[in-house]
C-alpha cells in the first residue's frame, strides 16, 4: 500500500514538473502572471475551488503542523515530532492524490502544492541531506501557498 502511494505521489509530481514545475513559495518570490502557463488564479481572479477530500485532508495537515508550529518557527521542535509531522503530510498528501477530483487547471495548480508538501515532508523523514528544519518551513509555505490559490472556507494561514 506505501509503495502504491509513494508511487502515485512520484506521478503527481511528475504532473507537476510538466506543468511548470514545483518552485518553493519563498515570501516575495515572483509568482506567475495571469498570462504565462503557470497560472496562479483562474482567469476570472477567484480561487480555484476544491472539493471535501482535498478539504479535508489539508486541513488535517494544517492542524498537525498548526499544534507545533511555534517550536518549528522557535527551531526547538524535537527529531520525533518531525517524524510524525512528515509522516501524517506523506499520508494525507497520498490520499489527497487517490481521492480529490478537480478540473484540470485547479488539479494542475493543486499538484505544484503536493511537490512541495511531499518534498517537506521528505526532509522532514530525514530523506535528504537537508535538515528537518528546512522541510517543515517548507511544509509551511505550501499550506499558506495552498489558502491563497484555493477555496477553502474559514482557511487561515499560517503566520
Amino acid at each position: 500500500m506505501l509503495r502504491l502511494a509513494r508511487n502515485m505521489m512520484a506521478a503527481a509530481i511528475s504532473m507537476a514538473l510538466l506543468a511548470g514545475g514545483a518552485p518553493t513559495f519563498a515570501a516575495g518570490a515572483p509568482r506567475p502572471t495571469a498570462g504565462s502557463s503557470a497560472q496562479v488564479e483562474p482567469a476570472s481572479g477567484r480561487k480555484w475551488q476544491t472539493d471535501a477530500p482535498l478539504r479535508k485532508y489539508m486541513a488535517e495537515i494544517r492542524a498537525a503542523v498548526a499544534a507545533k508550529h511555534r517550536e518549528i518557527q522557535d527551531g526547538t521542535l524535537k527529531r520525533a515530532d518531525y517524524q510524525a509531522i512528515g509522516t501524517l503530510v506523506e499520508t494525507r498528501v497520498a490520499r489527497i492524490v487517490a481521492e480529490c477530483r478537480l478540473a484540470p487547471a485547479a488539479d494542475a495548480r493543486l499538484h505544484i502544492i503536493v511537490a512541495e508538501l511531499t518534498a517537506g515532508a521528505d526532509t522532514m523523514l530525514e530523506r535528504t541531506e537537508a535538515r528537518p528544519a528546512k522541510g517543515a518551513t517548507r511544509v509551511v509555505q505550501a499550506i499558506n501557498e495552498y489558502g491563497r490559490q484555493f477555496n477553502h472556507p474559514g482557511w487561515k494561514p499560517l503566520s
